[in-house]
């Protein structure tokens, strides 16, 4: 290695170095302050803190409103990502595996849930979930996420569909295996990585959903994480500064813990989702 090279490789280490420090430093300061009290942090958010009060404020954060909501966006997160991403396997293997007449009909139609705004949806859904009585309530939310996370779902399992080879499923067939036989034995357990990486995208978005857990949602009992997260912040909320910085950071813990978990399922789902 020569002397020229040597140089370029120390500049380049220093700037990923320096890059990644100018990265971590908003994280640092957010752990900084969850050590800190109300008093200690009026002296200057950016200041080491004086104290170590991090337990006192994680007690707090549970305790003034995000602990209803954390349980509550564990089960729409879990219980609706899970669904969504089986049904849009079903939706997919039918419209690839089935040869279905105007599969690509279908499939357009299925998608086009992706293709326009969000907010086009509220006043038409806040209308009908008022018609249907199911306006704020546990189940009329979970409808909606699991509706709002199938096409994108639908798409990436096709995409996968698509790249299976077909001798398997006629091998299959040949041998006397049903439709039903060649999904849940054969297609599933190949669909691992691209199921279990769709499951933690649409986990993620349930999870860090505001617009729609404000609008069809008004009782705490049945309010969504970051919707009790901001009425922490909100003019008529109690809590001091770093119980809300500790509260930002408990609310952000699941997902990174969930990719930390699933990475390897993630990167391969890709992928596989897209015809890699």
């Amino acid at each position: 290695m020569t002397a020229r090279s040597k140089t370029t490789g120390i500049i380049l280490s220093g700037a990923m170095f320096s890059v990644t420090l100018v990265w971590l430093s908003p994280m640092a300061f957010l752990l900084m302050n969850t050590l800190k009290t109300a008093t200690d942090y009026t002296r200057g958010p950016l200041l080491l803190p004086t104290s170590f009060n991090l337990w006192h404020n994680i007690a707090n954060a549970w305790a003034q409103g995000i602990q209803g909501g954390f349980f509550n966006s564990l089960l729409y997160g879990a219980a609706s990502s899970l669904l969504a991403v089986l049904l849009a396997s079903f939706a997919a293997f039918g419209i690839v595996r089935l040869r279905m007449p105007r599969a690509l009909g279908w499939f357009l139609f299925i998608y086009s849930g992706t293709i326009f705004p969000l907010q086009m949806y509220l006043i038409p859904l806040f209308k009908s979930y008022i018609a249907l009585g199911i306006y704020d309530t546990r189940f009329g939310l979970f409808c909606f996420y699991t509706a709002i996370c199938i096409p994108f779902a639908t798409f990436v399992m096709r995409g996968f569909f698509l790249t299976v080879p077909w001798d398997i499923q006629e091998a299959a067939e040949i041998e006397g295996a049903t439709s039903w036989d060649v999904f849940w034995k054969i297609m599933m357990p190949l669909a691992k990585a691209p199921f279990l990486m769709l499951t933690l995208v649409q986990f993620t978005w349930v999870w860090n959903d505001l617009l729609f857990g404000m609008i069809l949602v008004r009782s705490p009992e049945a309010r969504p994480v970051q919707v009790a997260l901001l009425g922490m912040q909100s003019l008529y909320g109690q809590a001091d500064a770093p119980t809300i910085i500790t509260a930002t950071l408990i609310v952000s813990l699941p997902t990174l813990l969930l990719f930390l978990l699933l990475q390897k399922h993630f990167v391969r789902g890709l992928a596989l989702g897209t015809g890699g």
